[in-house]
């Protein structure tokens, strides 16, 4: 056991959810590496440290500490030098020799309790002299706290959280009502509270804890696409969260609504029960569509003589009712089209574009996601973005809170723009479409364009299938199928598939693939048989491009397997590849991965040939695909390149928001299209075995699908008209404010 006692020089690396720091100690002279974890630690301190002297293979002799403690500064030299070294704001080398100058033993004890002297110190004022001795006793007190909130296994991140929230209030809150700290603080939710409360020894049925325990079931829900609960669903599912009687919660609904926390509304099938946000959320969506949804006054006549010549300019054919979609672009505030593949989507908004083009109008296009912009630059020919950068996000990189992440683009600063397009509305939730019509002033024209038949959103709400059955605003459906769209049988067959039609998978056909297998291995052994040698120089496509795309994560089938065996044959260990293993994950150099939830603040890069920046910005998306192009285990950072050549650097902590995507789930895939899908068929949960669900998977390939497995399990998916219900009220809101 090997005992050092010195100064702290330099804090080399920290995790500030654990507090496992590297750091340098001199002690006489010598200097040491000490690894461990401490509670609040700051450079210049004096720490008196015990544990194992190792020797690293790469970084050398360190002592692993095993206990420390933080001495007071005892000799003029250690106080001089704590002081200088930039652990108290304001007070450099020179101002901290000066202070230790004039009071030499006595500095620490003036500065704690005869503050004011400090300004008989050249320099220091009055003020400042307040200032440094109000930070000499946060730091005692932060660091007091720190020790106290570990206690209850609270991680330092949370910790230096929880303490620059409430101060030294936080005892109080944390011993009467730590539920507190779930509405209080991002990333403590009602479990990690009631664990807190646990210990402090708060009793089940506190009106603390029912109340926040109602409003995180709420919050649940909205993870599965619901912005209410019906009244009875609340119950049971807070019943079995909290564990306690129905009444004792049905009593605090009402006080809560009071309390403006919940809205409750009476409906014919009966009570229903939103978070408040959600209620007002649904109910400014519906007002701001409603006064989007004016009408223009230019004759049919007019805007057919225009058509004609387009058309004839372009060598366009358009059928009825995509005519009857440009004469509505144009007299409509408001416009949503709709339609399965090859029905003439993307032709109807090339002419919409080239039309108001005619008209010099300004136009914005945009798509959820990056790859659904991508496509939709491709096939317009112009600029489209995602709508995070349409609305111009910004936000403060770093910040695990998302603090301070905000449109730049809103009412006070709306888009410029005469016309604003967005493809795959199906994808947008509740949250983004708020957004995006806070943006957009009445008089701007909004063009909505989707597959309503497709899965919806990840997020909260039922957005474009509750703008479409409320019946309120122009909807445009394409039926027909053009001629050019039926020789793929990819695009018939997901028709036959939307309609409950029978699907020949018996006949030979160049992009629509069965290959039979009953065995859940022989599945597996297929597909990596398609990736491998197959498919790549079928669709002239990089073996990352296919994607293969599963209705599930668990089972023999599922995402996670999935992804563990087709690691090792598309990506297997070896020397020159660095791996790094979380939450019983393996992650290597060279594996394509995808991001797993919205992170605004991370920053990225493109980067020329030489390294240097070319291109700078801030936000990674649910559904990003990409490639580790490095791991470096001493910075404990993961390098991604993502579409478009965008690098983006994850500490260790952020690999939970990164998944492995050889395989990926099939609502994961929305707003995507690859040159070749390649999907397994075998038994599952009815709720996930939908025709939906598969009518999505197929119409995410471009030139080609392949389905490997029981031939009477897609046809049980394709006749399953089973979908998860969402309780969304938005059609009932647009409906309401229409009668006012």
């Amino acid at each position: 056991m090997a005992t050092v006692s010195g100064f702290v020089e330099k804090i080399k690396y920290r995790n500030e959810d654990n507090g496992y720091t590297v750091l340098s100690l001199v002690d006489e002279g010598e200097e040491y590496t000490l690894v461990g974890n401490f509670h609040y630690i700051s450079e210049g301190e004096m720490l008196e440290a015990s544990g194992t002297m190792t020797d690293h293979p790469v970084y050398g002799e360190q002592i692993a500490v095993e206990s420390y403690e933080i001495k007071a500064p005892e000799d003029t030299m250690a106080m001089e030098r704590y002081l200088g070294s930039g652990a108290i704001k304001g007070i450099g080398a020179a101002l901290a020799a000066r202070i230790v100058r004039r009071f030499k033993a006595d500095t620490f004890r003036i500065m704690e309790e005869e503050p004011e002297r400090l300004s008989e110190v050249k320099g220091i004022s009055d003020k400042m002299a307040m200032a440094i001795s109000e930070q000499v006793e946060e730091k005692k007190e932060m660091r007091q706290a720190m020790m106290f909130l570990q206690e209850y296994g609270i991680s330092m991140n949370l910790a230096v959280k929880i303490y620059q929230e409430y101060g030294p209030k936080l005892y109080g809150v944390m011993k009467e009502n730590p539920y507190k700290l779930a509405d209080d603080i991002p990333g403590v939710g009602f479990k990690m509270a009631d664990e807190i409360a646990r210990k402090v020894g708060i009793f089940t049925d506190s009106d603390f804890r029912i109340k926040c325990g109602v409003l995180y079931t709420l919050l649940q829900a909205t993870g599965n696409g619901h912005t209410y609960l019906p009244e009875s669903e609340l119950l049971n599912q807070s019943v079995e969260l909290l564990r306690v009687e129905s009444e004792s919660i049905k009593k605090h609904l009402m006080d809560m609504q009071i309390d403006k926390r919940l809205v409750i509304r009476e409906t014919e099938q009966g009570r229903i029960v939103y978070a408040s946000q959600y209620y007002y959320m649904e109910l400014n969506v519906a007002k701001m569509l409603h006064d989007l949804n004016i009408r223009g006054g230019v004759p049919e006549i007019e805007i057919k003589e225009k058509l004609l010549r387009i058309q004839n300019e372009e060598e366009i054919e358009l059928d009825e009712k995509q005519v009857q979609a440009v004469i509505e672009a144009i007299n409509s505030g408001l416009l949503i089209i709709t339609g399965g593949p090859g029905t003439g989507k993307t032709t109807t908004i090339n002419t919409i574009i080239r039309f108001f083009e005619s008209e010099d109008m300004e136009i914005l296009l945009a798509a959820p996601t990056g790859r659904a912009a991508k496509r939709m630059t491709e096939a317009t020919g112009c600029e489209a973005r995602t709508i995070h950068r349409l609305l111009e996000l910004s936000g403060m990189p770093g910040d695990d809170r998302n603090v301070g992440t905000h449109f730049e683009r809103n009412e006070e600063n709306p888009l410029d723009a005469d016309a604003v397009i967005i493809d795959e509305t199906s994808m947008v939730d509740i949250h983004l479409m708020q957004s995006l019509l806070k943006a957009i002033n009445p008089g701007t024209r909004l063009i909505l364009v989707g597959d309503v038949n497709q899965l919806p959103s990840v997020g909260p709400g039922n957005v474009l299938r509750d703008m479409i059955d409320a019946d309120c605003f122009n909807v445009v459906m394409l039926t027909k199928i053009f001629r050019q769209a039926t020789q793929s049988d990819i695009v018939v067959n997901a028709h036959k598939i939307n309609a409950g039609e029978q699907v020949p998978l018996g006949k030979k056909s160049n992009d629509f693939l069965f290959i039979k297998r009953e065995d859940p291995n022989a599945i597996i052994s297929a597909i990596i048989t398609l990736v491998q040698q197959k498919l790549p120089g079928y669709v002239n496509a990089d073996i990352y491009d296919i994607q293969i795309m599963t209705p599930m994560r668990k089972g023999a089938l599922g995402v996670e397997r999935l992804n563990t065996i087709l690691q090792e044959y598309l990506n297997p260990p070896a020397k020159d590849k660095l791996e790094k293993e979380t939450n019983g994950v393996i992650f290597r150099v060279g594996d394509k991965v995808m991001q797993i939830k919205n992170n605004y603040n991370i920053e990225w890069e493109v980067r020329n040939r030489y390294g240097i920046p070319t291109d700078k910005g801030t936000g990674i998306y649910n559904g990003d695909i990409g490639v580790i192009s490095e791991i470096n285990l001493f910075a404990e950072l993961v390098t991604v390149e993502f579409d478009e050549g965008r690098m983006v650097e994850y500490s260790f902590k952020l690999l939970e928001e990164l998944e492995l995507a050889y395989a990926i789930t099939i609502h994961k895939s929305q707003g995507s299209e690859y040159p070749a899908v390649v999907i397994p068929v075998f038994s599952g949960p009815r709720m996930l075995m939908t025709r939906n669900l598969i009518y999505t998977a197929v119409t995410r390939a471009r030139s080609c699908v392949c389905l490997v497995g029981v031939p009477e399990v897609f046809q049980g998916m394709v006749n399953n008209e089973l979908e998860q219900r969402r309780y969304s009220g938005l059609k009932e809101r647009i409906r309401e404010i229409m009668e006012l």
